[in-house]
């Protein structure tokens, strides 16, 4: 009964910081998240620009994967460089380390205010950005209350024969203990986790040297292994920041696996105390790796291109934005034109299915909208990220307002494919699924509607390409007649519903939920002709000036 009452007040504890850590990075992310996200992007245009991005964007999240995962994904959009991405996971590394020490020196008697001053701070303010550090600082205020309850928890264990038992057992076998820490830190995904673990047991001085340096670089190991496993569906070049990472730390922990009685010697001729030795082979190991591996960045990146080979191009990704291209930007407008056209068709395609669907009672042809929805957000995301680097070459006038006309176009269409996705495509299978039919009248209202959203999505595709002015202003005079068809088809079903019509009652809020639906979809497609009219002058703020 003492052993499981032992073991529920170490779960519980290691929980709290587990926790702690959790709720530091949620509120750093609330609070700085767009600035850290666009530091580290922008912070990474040199080799010490990079290393200490990398280290404060760690200390600040309190989790080298969370680094890991962001430099990965900007590495993916090519915002970063490969060999840049492999020094910001040494500053990450070091960052983490240098985490663990501040967390072990002794301060966790201030916890109480630290959480007090932070829930203080979260009531008392409206701002989003000091709730969040409000949020932070209580997660920081559990972390340090967490080691104080470690330290009560693993007391007890002082004495435990099956402890001894185990932990001899390890030391005669390091390869096991290094896999044992590696395997708890990636239970836990965090590293500072694991090392805090072993402070707590270091403390109490059932740990020998050699096998807390072991442990140490388990926990370093099982760190680099969650990155891995949350980018195995990434990209390749993803995936190679953080295998590349992952092997960094591999090869330093099998380089000093031989040695550790030797480090351990060699740290404890230092004036440091025996009972911080984890925080310091921590620190000490993540600074050599730095040191060593920094001028070999380069070889890691292209080792890792070698082992992790870029995928074939799938059909779905983009075909026209030629990075080439962006030293022209004449071009490399036109293949994001050519892109945002192929966007548009993706877009027809789920609002024929959905017609298709409606008109034939028939849900296999809605089996697709969901994978095309995804296909509209990836392509209209890449077009996004590839204007965003041509607009870092400097463009200017013409050339610059072209890139806005297409990145609004592109951020329209996307959210026409979000409402066929969530709205009408919801709605269609509620129909066909429940079995409803719709009065005659309103089925005939509503496939009206849906022809002349197609047909406006087509036009405005040509605008798009042609910037024909006469079909702006159509397009633009359409909308209205859009508006009075479903203003009219609105009053029509409200009549039918008075009238006392089964089909209408059953079919009321889909009816109306759908022409509000197709009416949002045309808003957003008639937003393509703004631009060409305001240029030409025939808006006001509000409507079409009328003809000369």
């Amino acid at each position: 009964m003492e052993s499981t009452v032992v073991m529920i007040n170490l779960f519980g504890a290691v929980a709290l910081l587990l926790f702690g850590l959790a709720q530091v990075k949620d509120g750093m992310t609330r609070a700085f998240g767009v600035r850290l996200r666009s530091g580290l992007a922008l912070g990474t245009r040199g080799p010490f620009r990079s290393f200490f991005a990398g280290f404060v964007a760690t200390i600040a999240l309190q989790s080298s994967t969370a680094t890991a995962l962001m430099t990965a994904s900007f590495v993916e959009r090519k915002l970063v460089q490969a060999r840049m991405a492999q020094i910001v996971l040494l500053g990450a590394n070091v960052g983490t380390a240098v985490t663990a020490w501040l967390v072990a020196t002794g301060i966790e008697s201030v916890s109480p205010l630290v959480i007090l001053v932070g829930v203080v701070l979260y009531k008392s303010s409206g701002s989003t950005a000091r709730q969040g550090l409000g949020s932070a600082l209580v997660g920081i205020g559990l972390m340090l209350l967490s080691l104080h309850l470690l330290s009560l928890a693993t007391e007890p264990m002082r004495q435990s024969p099956a402890l001894a038992a185990f932990l001899t057992l390890l030391d005669g076998a390091w390869p096991v203990a290094l896999a044992f820490s590696t395997v708890l830190a990636i239970i836990a995904s965090s590293s500072l986790a694991v090392v805090v673990l072993i402070l707590s047991l270091t403390a109490m001085g059932i740990l020998s040297p050699a096998l807390t340096v072991i442990l140490v670089l388990g926990a370093n190991l099982g760190g680099a292994v969650p990155p891995v496993i949350a980018t195995l569906k990434a990209a390749a070049s993803a995936r190679r920041v953080t295998l590349g990472n992952l092997l960094v730390r591999g090869v330093g922990c099998l380089a000093v696996l031989p040695f550790a009685g030797q480090v351990a010697d060699l740290l404890a001729l230092l004036p440091i105390p025996a009972s911080k030795l984890p925080v310091d082979v921590h620190l000490v190991f993540n600074l050599v790796v730095a040191l060593v591996l920094w001028p070999l960045s380069g070889l890691v990146s292209r080792l890792m291109e070698r082992l992790v080979p870029e995928e074939k191009q799938p059909e779905t990704g983009p075909k026209y934005l030629d990075d080439s291209a962006l030293s022209t930007p004449l071009i490399a407008l036109s293949g994001a034109t050519r892109e945002v056209l192929r966007v548009g068709d993706l877009i027809e395609s789920m609002l024929i299915r959905s017609m298709r669907a409606f008109n034939d009672n028939n849900l296999a042809p809605l089996g697709e909208i969901v994978e095309l929805e995804r296909q509209v957000d990836a392509l209209q995301q890449e077009v996004k990220i590839y204007l965003s680097r041509l607009g870092r070459q400097g463009i200017t006038g013409e050339s610059a307002a072209r890139s806005i006309v297409i990145i609004d176009y592109a951020i329209n269409l996307e959210h026409v494919g979000d409402i066929i996705e969530k709205g009408l495509q919801e709605q269609v299978r509620k129909k066909i699924v429940n079995g409803l039919k719709f009065s005659d009248d309103g089925y005939k209202e509503l496939s009206n509607l849906f022809n002349l959203t197609i047909e406006n999505l087509r036009i405005a595709q040509t605008i798009f390409v042609t910037r024909d002015e006469g079909l702006a202003r159509q397009l633009v005079e359409v909308k209205v007649d859009v508006r009075r068809m479903e203003k009219q088809s609105s009053e029509r079903h409200l009549e039918r519903l008075r009238d006392g019509r089964l089909d209408s009652l059953q079919t009321s809020s889909l009816h109306l939920d759908m022409l509000r639906d197709l009416k949002r979809v045309n808003a957003h497609l008639v937003s393509v002709a703004y631009p060409i009219l305001d240029e030409s002058g025939l808006l006001t703020e509000s409507r079409l000036r009328s003809a000369n």
